[in-house]
């Protein structure tokens, strides 16, 4: 059975199409809104086209219908997302309790939208759906035809992607044009971040290269150990491939592995490890000694930490783009790249080269430079895509919602921020915050002045 999984955020449209056959999970942190297929989580008997033939109307909120099926569908992401994060099953009437409630908050604010004026046009759908498509690596006919495999009509679908539009524009209109943050507010938070640091709420991703030690190291074993360590560090920092660093020095049993020690809370990791890292940014480098030699540290990502850190990694990245047509679509794209790579690794021709003949970006001119970037700055996949390559290397096609790139790495480098730098990513930081502590009131508000007529119990 094909998955496919739609998650908004803001006003951009992040969607990710996931394969039950091949295991692999949807992206993303937003839940599916009604309507939307969801794969089949095991507590939940699967909503099938039986279902949907004796579909019923459960509850009306205001004048927005919720039905059976979309109950059992909200039922299955919520059990989903619980075994995503191993997390235990409720009792199925839990389960449906919560799937309803959800639905009723998510209907309430839909009719809010509505009554307020909020419209979406069908040219915005139109993009909404190609984004889907993009995002996927599929034309939009592919993509309509996985959804039918889904057992989701286009309509039907374009339905979802408008009503999810609508109440984007809502939340963004009614909480996060109001929210301000002031100078004031970024000086507390910096306070509390000093006063009151939690390890428990910082989660840790980190990986290692050990020099080992043996017991009673003579002096002469501790300065061989630690040469050897030191040039691992010098090696990383100029870009060397940190897994391979480890399978060929590294002592530690993860070393197979390219040595990643996995994610973890900074309170579950040894103190002189979270000493090393915590105030490094992503892909920041350590050298600590411990009594089992020395780990050359690398900090691979890091959520939850509350203060900005005082510097960043910065990557000079270039890229070759190449827009789909609505005849190709993406796979054609998607070859031509393949080919195109084939020619730049053979030596045929340099990646500036290609760049000023093929790219259809405004870098083309400059051989597609982007000049130094900083995490964040580049849409996710793109970002995520580069953050793998070590100096030289060349990606595959990567797909994003712009088009079909080929990305390669000149070099990176670690930048202090400035003052300024710093708390201006505070104030995004209390930003965020805000606007999370808001939208729960404005949903709880918006949920208390809704009229609910709960008609017939939901059945499982």
């Amino acid at each position: 059975m094909t998955c496919i999984r739609v998650h908004l955020r803001s006003l951009a449209l992040v969607a990710t199409l996931a394969c039950a056959a091949t295991g692999v999970q949807a992206q993303g942190g937003l839940r599916v809104l009604p309507g939307a297929a969801s794969p089949v989580a095991p507590a939940v008997p699967a909503a099938g086209a039986g279902a949907r033939s004796a579909d019923y109307i459960v509850a009306v909120v205001n004048s927005e219908p919720i039905t059976n099926f979309q109950v059992r569908q909200e039922m299955q992401n919520i059990a989903r997302a619980l075994a995503q994060n191993d997390q235990p099953q409720p009792p199925v009437q839990q389960l449906a309790d919560e799937a309803l409630e959800r639905l009723i908050n998510d209907r309430a604010q839909l009719h809010q939208a509505r009554e307020t004026g909020i419209r979406v046009t069908d040219a915005e759908v139109d993009d909404a759906e190609a984004s889907v498509a993009r995002q996927n690596g599929v034309d939009v006919s592919e993509l309509v035809r996985r959804l039918a495999l889904d057992g989701m009509d286009r309509a039907r679908f374009r339905t979802q992607l408008r009503e999810q539009l609508m109440v984007m524009r809502l939340r963004e209109r009614d909480v996060a044009q109001r929210v301000r943050v002031s100078e004031l507010d970024i000086d507390r938070y910096l306070r509390e971040q000093q006063q009151n640091p939690n390890l428990a709420d910082l989660q840790l991703h980190l990986a290692q290269v050990l020099v080992a030690l043996p017991d009673n190291p003579s002096s002469e074993q501790v300065s061989t150990a630690q040469a050897r360590a030191n040039q691992v560090l010098e090696r990383a920092r100029g870009g060397a491939d940190f897994a391979a660093l480890a399978r060929e020095f590294s002592s530690a049993p993860e070393a197979s592995g390219g040595g990643d020690l996995g994610t973890r809370p900074a309170d579950r990791w040894p103190g002189l490890f979270v000493d090393a890292t915590r105030t490094l940014p992503a892909g920041g480098l350590a050298l600590v000694r411990s009594g089992a030699g020395f780990h050359v540290l690398k900090l691979v990502e890091k959520r939850g930490d509350g203060v900005p850190a005082a510097s960043v990694v910065q990557t000079r990245a270039s890229h070759i783009l190449l827009r789909p047509t609505p005849q190709g679509g993406p796979g054609d794209a998607v070859e031509k790249m393949r080919a195109l790579r084939s020619r730049i690794t053979s030596g045929a021709i340099d990646f500036a080269a290609a760049a000023r003949e093929s790219s259809q970006d405004g870098s083309a001119s400059q051989g597609g430079d982007l000049g130094w970037t900083v995490p964040g700055q580049l849409v996710p996949e793109f970002q995520e895509a580069m953050d793998r390559l070590a100096p030289g290397d060349i990606s595959e096609p990567v797909v994003s919602r712009f088009g079909v790139h080929l990305i390669t790495v000149a070099q990176r480098r670690t930048v202090a921020l400035s003052e300024r730098e710093r708390r201006e990513a505070v104030r995004n930081i209390v930003r965020e915050r805000k606007i999370d502590e808001q939208f729960v009131s404005w949903a709880q508000d918006l949920r208390a002045r809704a009229y609910v007529d709960r008609r017939q119990a939901p059945s499982f």
